[in-house]
This record gives structure tokens, sequence and C-alpha cells, in this order.
């Protein structure tokens, strides 16, 4: 019998050995308008969730579902990466089950779970650089009490059989450089991100840690921590997913890393001459390689080229 798309999933997180397609998933497909003509569910707007009548919820919980499941099966993606919205615990318990009674135990579903600081909006930068080297105790307590949170509702969840893992998506670095150095990364965040990736793991959670930017500087720390998968090697970042998979690839599954930039803006050539940069440099070995874009398939991406790339990995990404 043929794995499913979550079996496959899990083989590559453990870095076990795969024959047919290469893994793959896209940590957001924001491109649901054009695919499907259908609002994605983080754009969604509820502020009137409270006021809505039980059906009126359901019938909106169910619409997000069929969403998540019609990307899934169109692009034979082998894991769903959930945004609950609203993010209430009732009703992202409702949704994942709903894509279970839909799909079964068919496909890895994971939602974002990260309980560490990561690069401050403009408006909040002055203050959150004031407060690292003035009032760290202030940045550490709030990381405790986002795991305190984030525990309560992983832990609810655990033994279910609706959640697979999660998406770890705190930014830690801008294209040149992390925004925290590598001795404040040491001090502020590598211990809180352990504490995220081991507990989720105690609670039997898978754990893919994203971030774009140049990660180089604090790459040895974020692989210390643990995490099942790194996420998304961004070239546009200056990462190299060949250099990633021969000092790490015994450690860490790689998951990337396909050039958003050129997808959006580069010519037709360049856009797939990236792609099967992407899949010769991570089909180095027929282990612990998924897969996707290095960001994801945000909104103003053109469908086509999209679709192009998955053309690409559907008739060349075969171990």
């Amino acid at each position: 019998m043929a794995d499913t798309h979550k079996q496959r999933f899990e083989k590559a997180l453990r870095r076990e050995k795969i024959t047919g397609h290469v893994p793959q998933f896209e940590l957001v497909f924001f491109l649901t308008m054009e695919a499907f003509g259908r609002v994605h569910p983080s754009h969604r707007q509820y502020s009137q969730w409270n006021q809505m009548s039980a059906k009126e919820r359901e019938l909106h919980l169910q619409d997000m579902a069929d969403i998540y499941i019609k990307t899934a099966q169109r692009y034979e993606h082998d894991a769903i990466f959930v945004h609950p919205n609203p993010g209430e615990l009732d009703d992202t318990r409702r949704l994942l089950e709903i894509i279970r009674e839909k799909t079964g135990d068919e496909y890895f579903i994971m939602m974002h779970g990260d309980t560490t600081l990561s690069i401050p909006t403009g408006d909040e930068m002055m203050e959150m650089s004031i407060k690292m080297y003035e009032d760290p105790d202030s940045l550490h307590d709030q990381q405790n009490r986002w795991m305190e949170n984030m525990e309560k509702k992983a832990s609810a969840l655990a033994g279910t059989g609706l959640l697979d893992g999660f998406a770890l998506c705190s930014d830690y670095a801008f294209n040149v450089n992390p925004f925290f150095a590598p001795e404040l990364f040491e001090e502020l965040v590598a211990p809180h991100l352990k504490e995220c990736i081991d507990t989720y793991r105690r609670l039997g959670y898978y754990t893919i840690k994203h971030t774009d930017g140049n990660i180089n500087p604090i790459l040895d720390q974020i692989v210390a921590c643990g995490p099942d998968a790194l996420h998304s090697i961004d070239p546009q970042g200056h990462m190299s997913l060949t250099e990633v998979r021969k000092k790490y690839g015994d450690r860490i599954c790689t998951i990337g890393n396909v050039n958003c930039g050129l997808l959006q803006t580069g010519t037709e050539q360049e856009a797939i001459d990236d792609v099967r940069r992407c899949l010769k440099e991570g089909m180095d070995g027929n282990y612990g390689f998924i897969f996707s874009t290095s960001n994801c398939a945000y909104t103003g991406m053109p469908l086509e080229r999209y679709e192009m790339m998955e053309k690409i990995w559907k008739e060349e990404a075969i171990y």
C-alpha cells in the first residue's frame, strides 16, 4: 500500500529514505481567490463572529476547511498549514475536526505555534531595541507568557489526532543579517525556542522552524534547539540550501527554497532555472528534504508561476 501524504511528510521530517515524489507543501497558499474564487481564511474579517448563530459559524468553518483541502488536493501538497480565524480554541478544534472528517488521516496538519520574539514592526523597533539592553527581563517574561498560553492549547489538542505539528513562524532576520546579534539571540531567544520545541515534542508534536532572511550567524543556535525541520532557507537572504544540507542534513530536515522573488518578477526562464536549482540541491539524497517556495505563495505572486513550479515538481522531482 502506498504511503499517505502524511506518512511521506513525516518520513521526510525524520530524515528517512523516500521513494517516488519529493514531499512538498506550502506554508501559506494565499492565491485562493485566483485558484478557487474564494477568500483565503486568514484574509477574512470576523468582527461579528460572536453575533453569529451556531449554524453560521459552522458554515464558515466548513468553507474554510474546504479551501484548505482543495488547495492540498489540487497541488498535491502533503501537509496543510491551518490559520485558525478566529483563533479561539473551540473554533480551532472544530476546524481541525472538519478537515479530519473530510480527509481522514491523509494529510499532515499543522498550525502556527511560535512563542519566541521576532523582528518588531517599525513602530515597535526602537522600544524593543532599548528593552533588549536595558530591560531584558520583560522580554523573557513576555515569551514565558506566550509559552504558557500555547502549552495550554497544545495540551488540549494533544492525543486527539487532529493536529500533527507546529510551524514556528517568528522571523529573526533581514536579508542582510539577523535582527538579533548572536550573543543577544543566545541570551534572549534561544532558551525560549528550545523550551517551545521541547514542550511540543513532549506532547507528541513535530516542529518546523520558519524564518526568512540571512540566519547564517545564528543558524548553529537554531539547529541546536532541535526543531525537526528548517524552513525556508531564504536565497534572497543569502542562504544556500546546499551548504545547510551539507552542514546540518544529518540533524534536521530542510524545507524550501525556490526563490519567491524570481517567481514573482523574474523572467520565466529564470524562474524555471531556480525551481530546478532547488530540486537539484535538495535531492542530493532521497531523505530529509521537503520542496516549497522560500517564503509562501503570497498575494501578488502570479498563479501561473506557482503552477509552473508545481508542474516541474510533478514531472521531475522523483527519487
